[in-house]
C-alpha cells in the first residue's frame, strides 16, 4: 500500500513577496525569513507567530543570519546591515504578544557589490565579539574580499584575481575567465589531529562557485611569511579548481564540519566536492539526476542528508554520501528559492532536560531539530517535519 504524499506540518504566510532567504537560530527558537521586497520576518518556532517584522532593505534579501546578539542582513540594494537582535517577548499562555514591538536598531552598514546575487559568508572568531565576512569585491564581481567585523576593515582584497587588463578597461569582462562569483564559503581548516578549540588558528580557506560552472578552493598562505592582510589576491593559493557543471552554478552549501560541498545549477547535475582533497582529480564528483533546474540547496547538520529546491517548486531529498534519492516534498507550485534545516539537537533522556524547559519536552525539541524550512516564489514558507533517515 502506497503511503500518501507528505504535507507541510506548518505554513507561514507572513510575506507578500517572493521568499528569498531563510535561517534558523542556533537554539532553533527563531526562524528568519527575507523576501524580494527587503522585508525580514523573525518567527517564533514555538508559537509560529512573528516576533518582529521590519523593512531591512529597499531591495531583495540575499541572506540573513544571526550572529550572537546581532542580526546580519544582505540585500540587492548593495548594502549589508548589522542590527541589534530583538529579544523574544515573554510567552503568556503558550503565545506571545506582538503589540508595539519595535524593529531592531541598526548598528552599522557596509557598502557592498550585489551585482552577482552572491550571499555573504560569515566566519565568527573565537572571541565571539568579532568575525570575518567574505563578500564579492567592490569593483570586480569575479573576485572576493574579506572584511573584519565590527571594525569594518578590509583585510583581504581581490582574492582570485583573473585580470588580464586594468579593472577600468573598456574591454569589459574579457579577463573574467570564470564569470561572476555565485556563491562562497569562508572557513578555517584544521589538521586532523587538532580539535575544535584550535579553530581560531586554523588555515583560512575560501571556496567559491562561479558563473561558468566551476568551483575553486583557495587558502591563505601569507600568514606563513608574517602577512596577516593581502591585496590583489597576494598570499592566496589555489588548492584545486573543478568544473563539473555546464551551466552557471545557482547555489552551493558546505557541511557544518567543512568537509563537503555541494553545488546545483540550471542543469541536471549535482556537484560533490571534498574540501580535504589536495588536487583537482580527487576534488569533485558529478552526480546526475533526472531533474534540471535547481535553485537552492541545504545540508543537514550531520552532513548525511541534503535537500535541493527546484524551479518546479519541488524539494528533493538525497543522501550526501552517494546522492541516493530519499523522497520528494510537493507543495509549492512555483520555484523554491531558499532551504534551511533546523539545527540538530542531541537530547539525552532524563529529568534534567524536562526541568530546563517546562513548555517543550526533550522529544519535542528533538523533533523540531528535524524541521526543514522552504521558501518559494509563492510568498509562503513551508515547514516540514522529517524523519531521521538514520539508515542513509
Amino acid at each position: 500500500m502506497a503511503l500518501p504524499p507528505a504535507s507541510p506540518s506548518h505554513l507561514l504566510r507572513t510575506h507578500s513577496s517572493d521568499v528569498s532567504a531563510l535561517f534558523f537560530s542556533d537554539d532553533n527558537e527563531r526562524l528568519y525569513s527575507g523576501d524580494a521586497s527587503g522585508l525580514i520576518v523573525v518567527t517564533s518556532t514555538r508559537t509560529l507567530r512573528p516576533i518582529v517584522t521590519w523593512a531591512a532593505h529597499t531591495d531583495g534579501i540575499l541572506g540573513v543570519q544571526e550572529w550572537g546578539f546581532k542580526i546580519i542582513t544582505h540585500s540587492r540594494d548593495h548594502k549589508l546591515h548589522v542590527w541589534n537582535r530583538v529579544e523574544d517577548l515573554p510567552r503568556v499562555g503558550g503565545s506571545a504578544s506582538m503589540s508595539g514591538l519595535p524593529p531592531p536598531t541598526l548598528c552599522y552598514s557596509l557598502d557592498v557589490n550585489a551585482l552577482n546575487y552572491c550571499r555573504f559568508s560569515l566566519l565568527p572568531q573565537s572571541d565571539s565579539e568579532s568575525a570575518l565576512i567574505a563578500l564579492p569585491n567592490l569593483v570586480e564581481s569575479s573576485e572576493a574580499d574579506v572584511w573584519e567585523l565590527p571594525s569594518q576593515k578590509r583585510i583581504h582584497a581581490s582574492i582570485g584575481t583573473q585580470r588580464t587588463q586594468h579593472i577600468f578597461s573598456l574591454e569589459g569582462r574579457d579577463g573574467m575567465r570564470t564569470g561572476l562569483i555565485m556563491a562562497m564559503h569562508l572557513f578555517r581548516a584544521l589538521p586532523p589531529s587538532e580539535g575544535s578549540s584550535a579553530r581560531a588558528a586554523g588555515e583560512l580557506r575560501l571556496i567559491c562557485a562561479y558563473e561558468d560552472g566551476s568551483v575553486a578552493l583557495r587558502r591563505f598562505v601569507g600568514s606563513g611569511t608574517g602577512l596577516e592582510t593581502s591585496i590583489e589576491g597576494r598570499g592566496w593559493e589555489v588548492i584545486w579548481n573543478s568544473k563539473l557543471h555546464v551551466e552557471a552554478i545557482m547555489a552551493m552549501r558546505v557541511s557544518r564540519d567543512n568537509k563537503l560541498a555541494l553545488t546545483v545549477s540550471a542543469d541536471h547535475l549535482v556537484g560533490r566536492y571534498s574540501l580535504d582533497a589536495r588536487d583537482q582529480e580527487s576534488a569533485g564528483v558529478i552526480h546526475r539526476t533526472t531533474h534540471p533546474g535547481n535553485g537552492c540547496i541545504a545540508i543537514r547538520d550531520d552532513g548525511r542528508v541534503c535537500a535541493i529546491g527546484g524551479w518546479d517548486g519541488r524539494i528533493r531529498l538525497y543522501s550526501t554520501k552517494n546522492l541516493k534519492p530519499l523522497g520528494t516534498l510537493r507543495y509549492h507550485k512555483t520555484g523554491c528559492q531558499a532551504l534551511e534545516f533546523a539545527r540538530s539537537v542531541d537530547v539525552t533522556t532524563g529529568e534534567d532536560d524536562e526541568d530546563e524547559d517546562e513548555e517543550m519536552s526533550a522529544a519535542e525539541r528533538e523533533a523540531r531539530g528535524r524541521w526543514l524550512a522552504a521558501g518559494s516564489k509563492d510568498h509562503r514558507v513551508s515547514l516540514w517535519a522529517l524523519i531521521s533517515f538514520e539508515k542513509t
